[in-house]
């Protein structure tokens, strides 16, 4: 099981191949999180928003370059979005039964490839109805009346008080059903740092 908490998130790659015992199946559940809850409910242009709050866009260079290295181009980031509604977007899906990789991958496109802005409802239905085939109808209803507001903020708290998140990614790694405290890994991890984990987790079963 890996649960990450993230803003806006993109699948990795997760693969058991390299383990020396069994290959358990691996389930990744995104979970919201919301760095700035005060971003314009609008949304906010994205250079502007980044010299109103740090001086500059200039901090985004090094995760772009590292977002590369994984085949995330960054091609149209103009955009910084107020999350709330995608957030409930994804909710809406899982419930739907369409699984959080999905969405979340989604979103990614559009906010960061496609230049959208997803804070806005006709622009999440639009992903919705065309990219995730949910109910346009259903899907705008849920989302002007915020149905979904009051549990993405309850698994918002549930990872600051639970595991102390402050800042995301942040990602949760363990086992189903087990006692034992699973791994907590904060900030952006290579794909060798899930695999210890992973490799760890083998040796116990």
């Amino acid at each position: 099981m890996v649960l990450g908490w993230t803003e806006k998130a993109r699948e990795s790659d997760i693969s058991f191949d390299d383990c020396s015992t069994s290959k358990p199946k691996v389930d990744v559940t995104w979970k919201p999180y919301m760095i700035d809850p005060q971003t314009n409910p609008t949304g906010e242009e994205f250079e502007a928003y980044n010299i109103r709050r740090w001086g500059s866009s200039g901090w985004t260079r090094h995760l772009k370059s590292e977002g590369r290295k994984d085949g995330a181009k960054f091609e149209k980031w103009t955009w910084w979005p107020n999350t709330s509604k995608a957030h409930q977007l994804v909710l809406f899906a899982e419930r739907s039964g369409i699984d959080t990789n999905a969405s979340n991958r989604a979103l990614f496109e559009a906010v960061y490839e496609e230049g959208m802005n997803i804070s806005l409802v006709e622009v999440l239905v639009q992903i919705g109805s065309e990219r995730l085939n949910l109910d346009a109808t259903k899907l705008r209803q849920f989302l002007e009346g915020d149905e979904g507001k009051r549990e993405v903020v309850r698994q918002i708290q549930t990872g600051r008080q639970k595991y102390r998140i402050s800042g995301v990614p942040y990602f949760i790694v363990g086992r189903d059903g087990s006692d034992e405290l699973p791994y907590g890994l904060s900030g952006a991890q290579t794909s060798r740092t899930f695999l210890q984990c992973f490799e760890e987790l083998c040796e116990d079963m």
